[in-house]
C-alpha cells in the first residue's frame, strides 16, 4: 500500500486541500477515486500517477475529466 501526502507551507496551508474544495461534486469524487487507487494498488498506470523527473521521489498525480486532460 502506498502512501499519498499532501504538500502544507510553513503556515501550515495545504494547496491541494483548497483545490479540492473548489471542485464540483463529480469532480470531487473523481479525484478521490485517483488517490485511492494509487493508495490501493501496486501498478498504477502512467495516465494516473507519473514520477517526475528529476526529483528522488515527488509524483504527480493525474486525473482526467471527460474527453479532454
Amino acid at each position: 500500500m502506498r502512501e499519498v501526502v499532501f504538500y502544507r507551507t510553513q503556515l501550515d496551508k495545504c494547496p491541494i486541500e483548497e483545490f479540492l474544495d473548489s471542485l464540483s461534486g463529480k469532480q470531487a469524487q473523481k479525484v478521490s477515486w485517483v488517490l485511492r487507487l494509487i493508495q490501493d494498488i501496486d501498478y498504477v498506470p502512467a495516465q494516473y500517477l507519473k514520477k517526475l523527473v528529476d526529483t528522488d521521489d515527488i509524483w504527480e498525480v493525474r486525473v482526467q475529466f471527460g474527453r479532454f486532460f
